[in-house]
């Protein structure tokens, strides 16, 4: 049973691979079958082969997020597995091999040592600092975990610092950073319900339907959670699992869509108008991958840098917009825009308009700009 999928290019040839992380079943504990995630090599040709074995990541939890990401700027991609019961963190090590190095980096459990049954997981630079972060939900009864990226492999659990430590009621599934209302600080969105419609029987605090969460980022450090004042997209209770978020009408407004257990999905607008300023980029690889998938975008704006990735994958069992999308607040100019591609091929953009959506193509140089739709 797969709890999550993501597109990388882990040996950096040009072909993504696809890595599947999976949950153990009832049927498969009773038989005493282990569930073990894969590892799908592009053989070039349209067919894969599972190489998880080779690779060493043949991960034997409960698997059910999974987002990739270069958290030590090496120029290669690594992954992070939330798991039931302590997390991987797969550092590539440039041989078309892993090691897992979650107990060393400090993301396998929480700040007391305690393991957690991890589901949805989502990475951004939520402190402005230059390196990506993880944060990731968990089962009720227990917080979700922010990791701050201290630089030199090592993250710690800030969870309770940033203001993320409030709601244990809720099960957490997919989650994701994203500025919603483009001061260029990614605020975050969680989405909650229980597996269990017995629960809300016994009144043990946790109920099957519950509302989701979102987190606006003080540009500090921390959250303020503003859900009760966010609309009924927010606060109306469901039991969610999946979580994707797009600019669905390319005017620079992120929404959220969600899915929903025995429901329809829901559609969730988002209708915040500020003078903020954003720029957003999709990325076209000629040497590395067609869709850019793991290319590394830095922007310069005034002191502050911004950056992410290009990614496949993440929060959980779903797929977000693969246009990168950065708020700018009130800075109506970005002075640099660097794009390190997965083939090695460190490009400049510059002198590129905001509020506006640039496909950036491999080895040009050069952008080719998208005016936005008028909301």
């Amino acid at each position: 049973m797969s709890g999550g999928v993501a597109l990388i290019d882990y040996e950096r040839d040009g072909w993504p691979d696809i890595y599947f992380t999976n949950a153990q079943s009832v049927e498969m504990a009773l038989h005493g079958i282990k569930a073990r995630s894969a590892l799908f090599h592009n053989n070039h040709d349209g067919t894969f082969t599972d190489v998880a074995a080779k690779a060493v990541v043949t991960n034997d939890r409960w698997g059910f997020g999974v987002a990739v990401a270069d958290y030590d700027n090496d120029g290669w991609p690594d992954m992070y597995v939330t798991n039931f019961g302590g997390d991987r963190l797969y550092h590539n090590n440039h041989d078309g091999t892993f090691t897992d190095v979650a107990v060393m980096a400090g993301v396998s459990f929480n700040e007391d040592g305690r393991e957690q049954a991890g589901m949805g997981t989502t990475i951004a630079d939520y402190n402005g600092d230059g390196r990506l972060d993880i944060f990731k939900t968990n089962f009720s009864d227990d917080t979700p975990t922010l990791y701050r990226n201290d630089g030199e492999g090592i993250f710690s659990d800030v969870t309770f610092a940033a203001g993320l430590g409030t709601h244990t009621q809720y099960l957490g599934w997919g989650t994701m950073f994203f500025d919603f209302d483009n001061d260029s600080w990614p605020d975050l969105i969680l989405a909650n319900g229980h597996v269990y419609p017995e629960v809300d029987k016994f009144h043990l605090g946790s109920g099957y339907l519950e509302p989701r969460v979102l987190y606006h980022n003080n540009g500090n450090g921390t959250f303020t959670d503003i859900s009760a004042a966010a609309g009924p997209g927010i606060t109306t209770p469901t039991s969610a699992r999946g979580l994707a978020v797009g600019d669905l009408w390319n005017d620079g407004q992120l929404s959220v869509v969600i899915n929903n257990i025995y429901a329809k999905p829901s559609l969730l607008v988002n209708t915040v108008r500020s003078r903020n300023h954003w720029i957003a980029f999709k990325t076209i690889g000629t040497r590395a991958n067609r869709d850019g998938i793991g290319a590394k975008i830095t922007l310069k704006i005034g002191k502050r840098i911004l950056v992410d990735e290009v990614r496949s994958g993440s929060s959980y069992i779903s797929q977000n917009d693969l246009r990168v999308h950065f708020g700018l607040g009130a800075m109506d100019k970005v002075e640099t825009v660097q794009v390190r591609w997965p083939s090695g091929l460190v490009e400049h953009f510059d002198r590129l308009a905001v509020d506006t959506i640039h496909t950036l193509k491999e080895g040009t140089g050069a952008a080719i700009a998208t005016a936005p739709k008028k909301p």
